[in-house]
């Protein structure tokens, strides 16, 4: 007699299988950028900030980065990718990112963050561990 599998280790392997989906869908250019301590340069207005990235596709949508917005990958080359993406709320955007060395990324975004336009180019560097 076939024995049923418990509702935890089903909840568990569907957890596992959407973890596996979601790095999937990671470009090439970000699945090779680690998580860490970012210095992001060349943003209007902010100067150099440095910021703790547990997720580098959040460098994607780095005008959102508290947002939970879903995304799309258009374009996805060795060391380049388009992404595009939208939040709740209504902001949305399209970045480009292009790896410069594996530890800097050069990144081109634009779209629309609180009912305002924004377009703009950054370099982000990783430092090191949070």
């Amino acid at each position: 007699m076939k024995r049923a599998m418990p509702a935890t280790s089903r909840m568990i392997g569907a957890g596992l299988l959407l973890l596996g989906l979601i790095a999937a869908m990671r470009p090439a250019v970000l699945a090779r950028s680690e998580a860490g301590l970012w210095e992001i340069s060349g943003r209007p207005g902010a100067g150099r900030a440095r910021i703790c990235v547990a997720n580098p596709m959040i460098l994607a949508q780095i005008e959102h980065r508290s947002g939970n917005c879903s995304r799309q990958v258009l374009r996805d080359a060795p060391a380049s990718a388009e992404i595009t993406y939208t939040c709740p709320g209504g902001g949305f955007g399209t970045t480009t990112i292009e790896q410069i060395t594996p530890r800097s990324l050069r990144i081109e975004t634009q779209g629309i963050s609180g009912d305002a336009p924004f377009h703009y180019v950054i370099q982000a560097r990783r430092l090191g561990n949070c």
